[in-house]
C-alpha cells in the first residue's frame, strides 16, 4: 500500500465515523422546536394554572418552550382526538385525567386511552370536595341525602362534567340510597363555584379551585374524597371516614400519541420529573391541596391499564355502561 493510500485509510478511520455521527445529530436531537401540551380543561382554572407552571419549568430543562393549549369540554376527554391524529414525535403531548379512562365504557368513542397513548409520567392527584353555599341549611352530607329523600328529583347538583369522577361518585352514593337529583354539568370550576355560591344550584362537587370560595366563607365544604383529611381543612371528614367506602383522587399524568420512541419519552420524562419536583411547582400544587404522586413511564403505563379495567368494573356496577 502506498503512503498516500495509508494516509487515506487512516483519515477515513479517524474522521469517517465522526463525520457520520455529526451529520446524524440534528435528526436525533430532541427537541429542536416548541412542544405543545394539551390541557383538556378551561384556561385559568386550577389544573390549567399548575400545568402552565409545570410547562414553563419543563421548557427550561428541554431548552425549548412547552406551549399549553386548552381544549375544554366533554368531561376532560377532548385531548384524546388530538393525540390520536398527532405524529408520535414528542411535539404533541397532553394531560391525561381520570375521565379518559372511564368515557369509553360509558359512551362510544373513536379512541382508546391505552391503545392510542404513550405514557410519559404521572404527576399528581386532586382533592375532590362536596360543597354547598355558605348560608345553606345543609350542614353535612347526611343533610344532603335527607333533603333529597324528602324532595325526590329536586336536589340540584353540579359537577365538572358528565362521567367525571364527581359525577360518578355522587351518582353511586345516591343510587345506593334510591335517591334522584338533577345533574348540572359545568366546563370550568370557577363558573361552577360561582353558580353554587350564588345559590343557582344547591350542591357542587369538584376538585382544586374551590379553596378560595371555602376560605372566604362563600362555600361550605361538607366532605372530601381522599384517603385522609386535608391539611388545609382538618375538620372536614372524608367519604371513607363517613363509612361510604369511597376514596378518589383521580391521579393524572402526561402522555403522547402511541408509537413514541423510548428515547423521546425518556427526554420528556426527565424534563418533567425535574419540573414537577421544582419547589415552585410543589408550592403551586399545595395551593390546591395536591401532592406529587410520581410514577415513571413504565409504572404509569401499568397504572393506566389497571385504572382502565377498574373503571370498566365501576361503570358496569352502576349500570352506566354503553347500552346499560
Amino acid at each position: 500500500m502506498s503512503r498516500r493510500q495509508v494516509l487515506g485509510a487512516l483519515s477515513a478511520a479517524a474522521f469517517g465515523p465522526v463525520s457520520a455521527k455529526v451529520m446524524a445529530q440534528p435528526s436525533e436531537r430532541f427537541p429542536t422546536r416548541p412542544i405543545t401540551l394539551w390541557v383538556p380543561w378551561p384556561a385559568g382554572g386550577a389544573t390549567d394554572l399548575t400545568m402552565r407552571l409545570l410547562a414553563e419549568l419543563a421548557g427550561r430543562q428541554l431548552g425549548q418552550r412547552v406551549i399549553v393549549d386548552n381544549r375544554a369540554g366533554a368531561g376532560g376527554t377532548l385531548a384524546m382526538p388530538v393525540l390520536q391524529q398527532a405524529a408520535p414525535d414528542g411535539y404533541t403531548i397532553a394531560q391525561l385525567p381520570q375521565p379518559v379512562l372511564r368515557a369509553p365504557h360509558i359512551q362510544k368513542v373513536l379512541w382508546d386511552p391505552i391503545r392510542d397513548t404513550t405514557p410519559i409520567i404521572q404527576i399528581s392527584g386532586v382533592t375532590f370536595g362536596v360543597l354547598v353555599p355558605g348560608g345553606s341549611a345543609l350542614k353535612s352530607l347526611d343533610d344532603v341525602f335527607a333533603w333529597a329523600k324528602a324532595h325526590p328529583g329536586e336536589l340540584t347538583v353540579s359537577t365538572n362534567g358528565v362521567g367525571t369522577t364527581p359525577h360518578v361518585v355522587f351518582d353511586e352514593l345516591c343510587a345506593k340510597r334510591g335517591l334522584t337529583y338533577v345533574h348540572v354539568p359545568y366546563k370550568g370550576t370557577s363558573e361552577q363555584m360561582l353558580a353554587v355560591s350564588s345559590g343557582q344550584v344547591m350542591v357542587g362537587i369538584n376538585s382544586n379551585g374551590f379553596a378560595p370560595f371555602v376560605d372566604s366563607g362563600r362555600l361550605r365544604l361538607l366532605a372530601t374524597f381522599g384517603e385522609h383529611r386535608t391539611k388545609r381543612w382538618p375538620t372536614v371528614p372524608t367519604l371513607k371516614e363517613l363509612g361510604l367506602g369511597i376514596v378518589a383522587t383521580s391521579p393524572y399524568g402526561l402522555v403522547g400519541p402511541r408509537g413514541m420512541s423510548p428515547a423521546v419519552v425518556a427526554v420528556l420524562h426527565d424534563a418533567f420529573k425535574a419540573a414537577m419536583n421544582d419547589p415552585a411547582h410543589i408550592a403551586e400544587l399545595a395551593k390546591y391541596d395536591q401532592e406529587l404522586t410520581y410514577l415513571d413511564a413504565e409504572d404509569y403505563g401499568r397504572s393506566l391499564k389497571e385504572g382502565f379495567a377498574a373503571e370498566k368494573r365501576a361503570v358496569e356496577r352502576l349500570g352506566l355502561n354503553k347500552g346499560g
